[in-house]
């Protein structure tokens, strides 16, 4: 049998190995985050295939990614339990079949299932990147490797509109949920061969369902709540409820998590000063990654005038610009010994990009427009490997499963809601035919703009 330990995989493929691990989880992390945005442009080929209306379709997205979100938190106990190397195997492969199931299925309850289905494996893969990071590679080297796993989480959203529009268009809709399958097929044998198994593991010990499930149930009725209160007529009573049976479920889990032995989330991490401040600003990113990636297509599109494809070409300079910004950030993380200051610069350059386009007209030219989201997305990619950075560093090698799976999901739930919050404030502002106007646009973007500057605050706290 070989030998998958550590030492066993260095022996066998020498120093690129720990790149050879790298890939693997890029793999998975592509594949999931495209999942998270592609199905966006296949919304209308669905709704008029099943016949029906946005109030059931927008589950296909805000399901996803409340599954997503919820089950990032169970990645500690099966890293804890199984490792790296089984953990992201299995979720992998059971992500290509659910995928494939999804593409035949032949009810709207059948789609969204499979969409929540993706959601719930793609929340288990996201995490094991940055443990494994953190796991092989020594802490000078950290950065570069966070730079260049990086790149698969932030290609992903810009890529996925442009990639979705090409298979609904020249294929079918159902190509979007095919589409993921092969990767992550591959992905189950790269797993295999070059992830490594436990040096060690703690103590068995139970799994917090309970937790997980009163989790999955706020974040689920509270994206939901939200949703509906973009259509409110009518439906006060029930968000009203909604947004109190949240409440209650997110007290409910609090006093859990603080009383039960093995929490599904380790409260006495957010104690760390450092890992605090870095998970706060971990869910402005989030809010910056998700709701600009929302927000610039549909910006375009509805005040600009701008094609579907013309929306999806604007994302792309950026896209390529992020993927050459990682590394450097990641080098400049391990190299500057204060992560927050490179937090701040992104912070900075992101909030100029929103406050850009809030201050555009509708004379503007296209050229302007992929400058701004250019900087943009030059300000996530420094913003993302100095968090990860700054929250993990100081912790403990058994800390870190926890450590990677709690940051992991800020981000993905500042995205949720950021998403759910832009959607609210565009859907509030002003209108004229039915349509949002530009002012509506503006509102959003400077929105986000202050939410990403507030969140400087806590991370100038911060210490790496």
């Amino acid at each position: 049998m070989s030998d998958n330990s550590v030492d066993g995989l260095i022996a066998r493929y020498g120093a690129k190995w720990r790149w050879l691990a790298v890939c693997t989880v890029m793999v998975g992390t592509i594949a999931t985050v495209l999942s998270a945005t592609v199905v966006n442009v296949a919304l209308h080929e669905i709704m008029v295939e099943f016949a029906i209306r946005q109030g059931q379709v927008h589950w296909l997205a805000t399901g996803f990614i409340a599954a997503m979100t919820t089950t990032m938190l169970a990645s500690s106990w099966l890293l804890d339990h199984f490792g790296v190397r089984k953990t992201l195997a299995v979720a992998m492969a059971a992500f290509t079949l659910i995928s494939v199931i999804g593409g035949f299925a032949n009810t709207p309850e059948q789609l969204i299932a499979a969409r929540i289905g993706q959601g719930a494996m793609a929340g288990l893969m996201q995490p094991m990147g940055m443990y494994l990071v953190f796991r092989i590679f020594p802490r000078n080297r950290r950065g570069q490797a966070m730079g260049i796993y990086g790149m698969g989480v932030v290609l992903a959203p810009a890529l996925g509109p442009v990639l979705g529009g090409f298979l609904v268009d020249q294929l079918d809709w159902r190509f979007v949920m095919f589409a993921p399958a092969p990767v992550t097929f591959i992905g189950v044998f790269m797993a295999l061969r070059f992830l490594p198994t436990p040096a060690s593991r703690p103590a068995p010990y139970r799994f917090d369902l309970l937790g997980l499930v009163l989790l999955g149930a706020t974040v689920g009725l509270s994206l939901d709540t939200l949703n509906r209160l973009q259509n409110l007529e009518g439906q006060e009573a029930r968000v009203v409820i909604e947004g109190l049976m949240a409440l209650v479920l997110l007290v409910m889990f609090i006093l859990r998590e603080k009383r039960i032995k093995h929490p599904l989330v380790n409260v006495s991490l957010l104690r760390k000063p450092s890992f605090l401040y870095a998970n706060l600003g971990a869910m402005a990113l989030g809010l910056a990654l998700f709701g600009s990636t929302y927000l610039i297509p549909l910006y375009v599109q509805t005040a600009l005038g701008y094609t579907a494809t013309q929306a999806g070409l604007l994302m792309l300079p950026a896209g390529i610009v992020l993927g050459m910004t990682f590394p450097l950030a990641g080098k400049l993380a391990d190299r500057g010994g204060d992560a927050r200051k490179l937090v701040i610069f992104g912070m900075a350059m992101f909030a100029s990009s929103a406050i850009l386009f809030a201050l555009s007209n509708l004379t503007l030219a296209f050229g302007w427009l992929m400058l701004w989201t250019v900087f943009g997305r030059i300000g996530i990619g420094f913003m993302l490997p100095s968090l990860s950075i700054g929250a993990l560093n100081p912790l403990e090698p058994e800390e870190l499963g926890a450590g990677s799976s709690t940051i992991n999901f800020t981000r993905q739930l500042g995205g949720a809601f950021g998403v759910n919050i832009v959607a609210l404030t565009i859907e509030f502002g002003e209108h004229s035919g039915g349509v949002p106007t530009i002012n509506a646009f503006h509102a959003a973007w400077w929105l986000v703009a202050l939410f990403v500057a507030v969140a400087a605050l806590p991370v100038w706290r911060m210490r790496a």
